[in-house]
């Protein structure tokens, strides 16, 4: 593989270590800016799939899969199709909606070179019909793009409907091939039949980003930020009780606590829930001990996830914050499995009783047992992910769960966004 050729207006290799990557064209998304900062792409040949392997890419949606497997996946297969995944559904995440936005071009950089390596003659672009402002940003490259003949691959864009788990890959598949924004039951993959029954290669526009960098400066330059086992860079999305809500990109392996403190919390926060409303609740004392890698934060059962890092002030109360969200979470079922369709509104029954006064502890003992009863059996995550988040809850909020047993309703409100409340990032 080669590095971008140094000639007049075109950069060389940029400073490994410097951060931001993704978000550094300072509001200017033209592919004259783009062009400038990162230099033309380099041509075939060059065996992408074993440089990003060595890069330790994972993907940047959630899971956290390498992202060399799934290349491998489809890689020459017949008539494969790559679909970019910007459809961002989770209320407390942005950073996709901030990619498209401020650096449409790397993504598509990303999207066409994952088109090519993989012998895929379709690429698309998926985004929510809601994110109006990246939209027209991508709408723009794609037009700048044709311009100049870049793309080998044709690109599309296709806007998707908004509710939660339209995200899931499988979902978004069916819905390409004509069906319901839903999970489909599994085998097969997408990898094995997806879109018009071709392999199909789902990935997170985030990690396109990255793949785009990879294939520019190769493996070394990206592990030059980040540990050994999570290497790069990540966007993160920091909103809750904080001055300065919206992204941030940091390396991976860096101080929790750093990231929380560039968005200036207004007071000591209460908790931190990691990885949006599927992830977990850290209590405050131990945040200051975590850093944003797998291992870190594995000890407190959580992930990075979607890269979304939510502030509990001080004067909330983490189990209405809970059940507020698990409400919401219920009323996203995709409708086709008893543990969504009856499960999820039985856990937050229970927690709503909980949050009433439960001084028997009955509507506890419910909730330990519906979740039991759910865990593991669900179509898709969607109800694990419910899960995690109440477990986190019980252990870290025993305080308040405590208090709300013996004394009702506290005269806390909630103030996380849900969007049927009209508090969702735009």
């Amino acid at each position: 593989m080669t590095s971008p050729a140094v000639a007049s207006g075109v950069p060389g290799v940029p400073d490994a270590a410097s951060v931001p990557r993704l978000l550094s064209l300072d509001g200017d998304s033209s592919f004259d800016a783009h062009y400038k900062r990162w230099g033309p792409m380099p041509e075939g040949g060059y065996g992408l799939i074993d440089e990003v392997e060595k890069a330790g890419l994972k993907g940047r949606g959630g899971a956290g899969f390498p992202t060399a497997k799934k290349l491998r996946a489809v890689a020459h297969g017949r008539r494969s199709v790559v679909v970019a995944n910007g459809t961002e559904r989770e209320p407390v995440s942005r950073k996709d909606k901030a990619l498209l936005s401020g650096s449409p071009h790397l993504v598509l950089d990303g999207l066409g070179v994952a088109a090519e390596t993989v012998g895929a003659d379709e690429a698309i672009l998926c985004m929510d019909r809601q994110a109006t402002g990246a939209i027209r940003s991508v709408v723009r490259a794609l037009s700048e793009r044709g311009a100049v003949g870049v793309d080998l691959v044709p690109i599309r864009l296709e806007t998707t409907p908004s509710p939660y788990v339209t995200g899931e890959e499988s979902a978004l598949v069916h819905w390409l091939n004509g069906g319901d924004a839903k999970p489909t039951f599994v085998p097969p993959r997408p990898f094995e039949r997806g879109v018009k029954g071709r392999p199909t290669l789902v990935n997170n526009v985030e990690t396109l980003a990255h793949l785009a960098l990879i294939a520019r400066f190769r493996a070394e330059w990206f592990r030059r930020l980040g540990t050994e086992v999570d290497p790069g860079t990540a966007l993160l999305t920091l909103s809750g009780d904080v001055a300065r809500p919206g992204v941030y990109e940091t390396s991976l392996g860096s101080p929790i606590a750093e990231a929380i403190k560039a968005a200036r919390p207004n007071g000591s926060p209460l908790a931190v829930l990691v990885g949006g409303y599927s992830g977990a609740w850290i209590p405050a004392a131990l945040v200051g001990k975590l850093t944003l890698d797998s291992a870190s934060l594995r000890e407190a059962n959580a992930s990075v996830g979607c890269g979304a890092i939510t502030v509990l002030g001080p004067d909330s109360c983490g189990l209405l914050e809970t059940a507020s969200i698990v409400r919401w979470m219920a009323g996203q079922s995709a409708g086709q499995c008893g543990p969504c369709v009856h499960g999820l509104p039985a856990i937050a029954s229970a927690l709503d009783r909980m949050v009433a006064g439960d001084r028997q502890g009955r509507a506890e003992r419910h909730l330990l047992r519906c979740m039991d009863m759910v865990a593991g059996r669900g179509a898709c995550h969607h109800p694990d992910g419910v899960i995690q988040l109440v477990r986190s809850a019980l252990m870290v909020f025993g305080e308040e769960v405590e208090g709300h047993r013996r004394h009702g309703r506290c005269s806390a409100r909630p103030v996380l966004p849900t969007p049927s409340a009209g508090r969702v990032w735009k």
